[in-house]
């Protein structure tokens, strides 16, 4: 599609084609709301009126399909929250109003989060003869004292258990989320932790640090944390374990088994275009006859969201037509890829010639932070460790 021309005088974006499009799908409820998770989630308090979120879910879809514009939705995201939360029977009609409504790819990729204190055989068994291909198992530690400190619903024996279950039920493609640096750890724990979930031979695998979030429980009243040598340490023993159990990094906080990276991840860091629906969801859309992209996000209240979804009360809409800006947002995303990017990538979702971003690249190269290749937009390892500072380069 080609782009409208901006107007003499007009701040713009410029675009030849549109990106893939994916689809986020935002499911709020969870058991018990977590001291560290800033996400958009409330504790289910009696019954769960999942077949009615899932209703309005589809009338905010219907309410976005002029953002598809013919295009498939290359991959799709149950994310929370605790989507396993949601009925079997909930989560197939979900996914079949999804496909009486849009186009999906062939082989999309399918995810739904789920929780080990919220699962059970016939759920998932539910779930993946509704469509779900892939699962994404919020497991943190295999440790009870840990999981106990981080606030977690499940124990040690239950983690383990909701693998079994999943693989019981059909799923071969499933990512563990597995943390470092929890209260009372120490490198032996971390790294214990992994080995564990390393035996489950999981297809992919999102290990990462626990920061203390804003306006969190923790952050109120922070736990007692490992030093920054404990944690560097137990990062060194992870990566290398990690590269030796044949798990590529390719981003800073995802490893996956060959072929096996998480497509809709890949989306968002590749600035893509993808659709959020759901209470507190975020989207992203290119439009090239405005010479922008839209930031979309919807009402954060299940309640509210599910009274007024469809309004314009519901949604709000930001026009992004500022070259710094988008050039900002595309590196913030970009440059978290261990591989990088093509510079070429950078003009056709950036909407601006790489020459926009040449004095950042080339201050970039020059601290060491940025591989010195005109053709693609990589951090060095260095860089990917001082990545504030290199983002800083393209504000």
């Amino acid at each position: 599609m080609n782009a409208r021309a901006p107007l003499s005088g007009e701040a713009g974006l410029q675009f030849d084609s549109l990106p893939p499009l994916s689809l986020y799908l935002h499911l709020p409820w969870c058991v018990r709301k977590c001291p560290y998770c800033d996400f958009n989630s409330y504790e289910a308090r009696g019954a769960l009126p999942d077949l009615a979120y899932v209703e309005a879910l589809l009338n905010d879809l219907r309410g976005e399909l002029k953002f598809i514009r013919g295009r498939q939705i290359e991959t799709v995201f149950l994310g929370g929250g605790t989507p396993s939360l949601f009925s079997g029977q909930a989560i197939e009609r979900l996914l079949t109003g999804l496909k009486n409504e849009v186009e999906l790819a062939p082989a999309a990729e399918i995810t739904l989060e789920a929780n080990p204190g919220a699962v059970d055989a016939a759920r998932f068994a539910a779930f993946r003869a509704a469509g779900v291909n892939r699962l994404s198992i919020g497991i943190q530690s295999f440790r009870s004292a840990q999981l106990e400190a981080l606030g977690r619903v499940h124990d040690g024996a239950e983690a383990l258990s909701a693998v079994g279950l999943a693989r019981s039920a059909g799923f071969d493609n499933f990512n563990l989320d597995l943390m470092y640096g929890l209260p009372g750890d120490d490198v032996a724990g971390s790294v214990a932790d992994l080995e564990q979930a390393l035996a489950l031979e999981p297809t992919h695998l999102s290990w990462y640090q626990l920061t203390l979030e804003p306006n969190t429980a923790f952050e109120r009243k922070p736990p007692s944390l490992p030093d920054d040598d404990v944690v560097a340490r137990a990062e060194q023993q992870g990566r290398a374990l990690l590269a030796a159990s044949g798990y590529e990094r390719y981003e800073i906080s995802a490893y996956a088994q060959p072929g096996r990276r998480c497509q809709h991840n890949l989306n968002y860091w590749q600035f893509g275009d993808y659709l959020g629906l759901g209470a507190g969801a975020h989207g992203k859309v290119t439009l090239p006859e405005a010479g922008a992209f839209a930031r979309r996000s919807k009402t954060r209240n299940p309640r509210t969201y599910a009274l007024r979804v469809g309004s314009a009360e519901a949604t709000t809409h930001e026009l992004v037509t500022g070259v710094p800006q988008a050039a900002l947002e595309f590196a913030m995303n970009a440059l978290r890829l261990v591989d990088g990017v093509p510079t070429s990538a950078f003009s056709a979702r950036a909407g601006q010639p790489a020459a926009a971003i040449e004095p950042a690249r080339v201050a970039a190269v020059e601290r060491g932070w940025l591989a010195d290749d005109p053709n693609i937009l990589r951090a060095t390892p260095r860089g990917l460790e001082q990545l504030n500072r290199l983002l800083a380069l393209f504000a």
